[in-house]
């Protein structure tokens, strides 16, 4: 059990590198957390850094989430089944990559090194699950970057990507026989939500129509500049 408590520990502290903070303070000096929505995740360094800074950060939110999952959680793979089995169907294994994925995930929500204000997990949880079932997480992939090009709306696609997940896991298992895991699919499911209701802030300004847009995918360096001196 205490192996479990260090694996699930060094994957909240990698999860919450806050990388969106650290990429505006070295490159831009700037914190992100106070342009844009205000929120330090990829979507809105897409949206004040530009396409270059946000894809560095949303690649490396990524990497937090699939690292912890593919690598970090072996680091227990000695533990029996035993410590670890809260349900009789359900694979160990499973059991411990999800418990190092979701503590990356609230890791990258609530980093230690950020005052706890961080983004809304989206890539985080994407790469979680990309190292624990990759078909499903392709799809969601597919249609977040389909989402966003098409609209220019990043929240949308984190937010499209997070319904369609569960939903494809269930067509593959029930509808392919494809064998995933049943606890899998619930604390996917449940992560999905999570992502779902962290961006009830954008879901509000989609309805309203006033969510912002990525421009041009270019650093708005102006914007940043009038902000600044208006403050």
């Amino acid at each position: 059990m205490l192996a479990i408590f260090v694996v699930v520990l060094i994957s909240y502290l990698i999860g919450a590198i806050p990388s969106s903070l650290w990429m505006g303070k070295l490159f831009f000096k700037i914190d992100i957390r106070e342009h844009g929505s205000g929120n330090a995740g990829a979507t809105n360094t897409f949206r004040i850094l530009g396409w270059k800074a946000g894809t560095i950060v949303l690649l490396f939110d990524f990497g937090k989430g699939l690292f912890t999952t593919t690598v970090i959680s072996q680091l227990a793979g000695s533990i029996g089944s035993g410590p670890v089995q809260l349900y009789g169907n359900w694979e160990v294994d499973s059991m411990i990559l999800i418990f190092c994925g979701v503590a990356a995930v609230v890791g990258h929500m609530f980093p230690i090194y950020a005052g706890f204000s961080g983004g809304k997990g989206a890539a985080t949880a994407c790469g979680m699950l990309y190292g624990i079932e990759p078909i499903s997480i392709s799809i969601s992939l597919a249609v977040f970057l389909i989402v966003m090009f098409t609209t220019r709306y990043v929240s949308l696609g984190s937010i499209s990507s997070a319904f369609i997940f569960p939903f494809s896991q269930l067509i593959m298992r029930y509808g392919f026989d494809y064998p995933i895991d049943g606890s899998i699919i619930l604390f996917s499911s449940a992560l999905a939500a999570g992502i779902i209701i962290k961006h009830k802030g954008n879901i509000k300004r989609l309805i309203e129509g006033n969510e912002n847009r990525v421009e041009s995918f270019k650093p708005s360096k102006g914007r940043i500049q009038n902000e600044q001196s208006s403050a």
